[in-house]
């Protein structure tokens, strides 16, 4: 996939899977190796509450950018159905709603999702799609995201800790939990805003921290950063196949650093005060 020497960044894993920068990968050559396959992207987006505001902005610029030229079926999940914008789309991608309870914390929302992810896999993608990619509604595309960030299983390096030491990593230090990751261990601090792969990866990955999250519920036990906090333990143990630098998910308020040449997605600013039930 490399196409550019960059010196100013790490470009692979200590178990040698590649890190997706801007100028590491020539997006010609990918899309004439998939656009052939016909592959078929599913991209899940949660809008429940008064994160509804946020989807118009999600879709209209992820139709300017999110895997165009691809054949991409959105599932918005949101207890809001009708409040679900109507978006003009290429003949090649819609978009789906799924209708969900609303909740009176937020908490209860994130950890959810890998229930519903892994129910729609099952339910309904297989056979029908080939990548899935589940993205946080409270941000937008600025960049192009393509068939550079394919592969079994992908995580995004998490911007908030990007460039820091593991010792100030946000994992989940109590080792009653199952999302557990000691002192001294880890990888990377990846998002749980942004990840995706194969339908079969991000089962499996779902399956898994659904089932270690309700385990710890059982037992009294939340997470540090509820399925965030899981998706890391995944991952340090799972390792994932390819890995997507901080330009696959930025943050609004922070100024952008040397190495990033382009921003592809990234987190709105917001009053989590105002959005979140429970703030």
């Amino acid at each position: 996939m490399s196409c550019v020497s960059r010196r100013d960044i790490v470009a692979v894993t200590p178990w040698l899977a590649p890190i997706v920068w801007e100028g590491t990968f020539d997006s010609h050559l990918i899309d004439n190796i998939y656009r052939p396959q016909n592959i078929t992207i599913a991209a899940t987006v949660f809008a429940v509450g008064k994160y509804i505001r946020f989807l118009q902005d999600f879709l209209l610029t992820a139709e300017q950018h999110f895997f165009i030229g691809y054949r991409v079926v959105y599932y918005v999940f949101t207890d809001k159905p009708e409040e679900v914008p109507h978006v003009n789309m290429a003949n090649n991608r819609k978009l789906n709603v799924v209708s969900v309870p609303s909740s009176n914390r937020w908490q209860e929302i994130s950890a959810r999702r890998m229930e519903l992810i892994q129910t729609l896999i099952e339910e309904k993608l297989r056979n029908h799609a080939d990548y899935i990619y589940c993205l946080d509604v409270d941000s937008k595309f600025h960049g192009p995201w393509g068939a550079e960030s394919l592969g079994h299983l992908v995580a995004v390096i998490h911007p908030g800790y990007y460039g820091g030491t593991r010792s100030k990593f946000t994992y989940e230090r109590r080792s009653v939990s199952r999302a557990y990751i000691a002192e001294g261990e880890g990888d990377f601090y990846y998002c749980g805003g942004a990840f995706g792969g194969s339908l079969k990866g991000v089962h499996t990955l779902a399956d898994t921290c659904r089932w270690n999250f309700e385990a710890d519920a059982a037992e009294g036990i939340e997470a540090a950063w509820q399925e965030e906090s899981h998706l890391n333990r995944y991952m340090w143990i799972n390792k994932p196949t390819k890995v997507l630098s901080p330009e696959y998910l930025w943050q609004d308020f922070k100024p952008r650093t040397p190495e990033l040449k382009i921003i592809r997605f990234s987190g709105v600013i917001k009053n989590y005060a105002d959005i979140r039930p429970n703030e």
